[in-house]
């Protein structure tokens, strides 16, 4: 039995404040001494960053469609260990699916899963005593919901604020805290910038957190929020662990011998891949050590394997270019055939150029940024076999982007979906995809990842067709 005090952070749709809530809540509950823990529904990089960075501890995402529905539960009880309330935050609207497929997917689904009351966020700028309507459909519209109850944000004065509040009165709805129209400042760094503010701890990502965190302190009521979290049962499932993904076909880590070391592209403040990947990787027996694609010169001394998660923003090509000691390594790593996993923006750092500015070179192919966003779930086949998955495997991915490769696949391609030509590159022991996984839902790709890194020959004899001199 898990016991872990928790609340979801939900809204009627985006656009209500539910994630400067979330990061302020985290923040508030941190700075009175209180161990939070924060997760995000759905596949945000940047947002999990953000309450991390809010918590203290590794944000991380919950999303049913990349881990399965039946992980929610363990992954909160793994990420939320020793803490005494974990906050999650909500994607779009609360019954909202991205897929279509609010009934295992949507934040309602995660909150049923774990079992977790619901708090709403709901912006009342142009909005009166139709809040108690609006709330009350939210609540009777799922009958196994748990609404714990409501914080109003964008409250125009105290007069609205009575108004209001008497309205959920009359429907049994606690409000657990008002928030004024000037109360919750856009403070958080623009978006473009990914989570690298977050994971680099700047002044700026640091002052809006803390300020954030001020806002909710002056306006929410945390003792009776803390006592909702409280009510919660224990959760449903023990926790996840990642040494549930050691053994793959009988084998069990790296074998006899030094650890061997792999490389997690990140900052100082966490990784670029979900944060279960480097739990995985050091279960399966490597040393993980964290590589700033940014400005580190040199990969770590010993790297064997080299991790690209798909949160590196691709948002910062130049900053990539221009460090070309580091291009140099990377490209050294995959042509002596040491595993090399990119995904999402990662691929993109690998191929010849993006934008006309070189890049490592690994792949003989040029990125393009577009001002469209790509995004979305894939249904995905393996073509080739890999050290991320056997031909034939099936898995779900998430994909967004703005750039585009040329070509988009290489002789070996990585990944075939529905609709989609097939996309990817393997060769030797790289595997680079715009694809992103979500490696809890696939924990022996670790173990194979850190096998082969501990059995990869020193120098193999040749460079890949049509690499690229970085």
């Amino acid at each position: 039995m898990t016991v872990v005090p928790r609340l979801v952070l939900s809204a009627p749709s985006s656009g209500h404040g539910k994630n400067a809530l979330a990061i302020g809540l985290l923040a508030a509950f941190a700075d009175r001494g209180v161990d939070v823990a924060g997760f995000k529904v759905g596949p945000d990089y940047v947002d999990a960053a953000y309450l991390g960075l809010a918590a203290g501890r590794p944000g991380r995402t919950l999303d049913p469609r990349l881990v399965g529905v039946e992980r929610i539960a363990p992954l909160v009880g793994h990420g939320a260990a020793g803490a005494r309330l974990a906050v999650v935050q909500g994607s779009m609207g609360l019954y909202d699916s991205l897929a279509g497929r609010p009934e295992s997917e949507s934040t309602a689904a995660v909150a049923t899963a774990l079992r977790s009351p619901v708090v709403l966020v709901v912006d009342v700028a142009a909005t009166g005593q139709s809040v108690a309507a609006l709330v009350h459909g939210f609540r009777s519209y799922d009958e196994q919901l748990w609404l714990g109850g409501v914080i109003l944000n964008r409250v125009a004065s105290s007069r609205h604020e009575e108004l209001l509040r008497a309205a959920l009165d009359d429907i049994g709805v606690p409000v657990y805290g008002t928030l004024r129209r000037q109360d919750l400042p856009s403070v958080l760094p623009a978006r473009r910038y990914g989570a690298v503010p977050a994971l680099a701890r700047t002044d700026e990502a640091t002052r809006a957190v803390r300020r954030l965190g001020e806002a909710v302190a002056a306006t929410v009521e945390l003792d009776r929020l803390l006592g909702l979290a409280r009510s919660a049962p224990p959760l449903p499932a023990p926790p996840w662990t990642p040494e549930a993904g050691r053994d793959d076909a009988g084998a069990v880590g790296p074998g006899p011998g030094p650890r061997p070391v792999v490389a997690v592209a990140g900052m100082s403040g966490g990784s670029y891949s979900h944060a279960e990947t480097a739990e995985l990787l050091r279960a399966a027996g490597a040393e993980v050590v964290t590589v700033d694609p940014l400005h580190d010169e040199a990969l770590p001394a010993g790297t064997g394997a080299l991790v690209v998660g798909g949160g590196l923003p691709e948002a910062y090509a130049e900053q990539l270019s221009a460090n070309r000691r580091l291009c140099i390594a990377v490209a050294e790593l995959a042509r002596t055939g040491r595993p090399v996993i990119a995904e999402g923006a990662g691929l993109l750092w690998l191929a010849r150029e993006l934008d006309g500015l070189p890049m490592c070179g690994v792949l003989d192919a040029v990125g393009t940024r577009r001002d469209g966003l790509v995004t979305g779930y894939r249904e995905a086949t393996a073509l080739t076999d890999s050290l991320v998955a056997p031909a034939g495997t099936v898995v779900s991915g998430h994909k967004e982007h703005r750039s585009v490769l040329t070509p988009r696949a290489g002789a070996r391609p990585a990944w075939s979906w529905d609709g989609g030509s097939p996309e990817g590159f393997v060769w030797r022991g790289v595997h680079a995809s715009q694809l992103t996984l979500h490696w809890a839902a696939y924990p022996r790709l670790a173990a194979r990842l850190v096998r082969a890194a501990a059995d990869a020959p020193a120098d193999p004899a040749i460079a890949p067709p049509g690499a690229v001199s970085a």
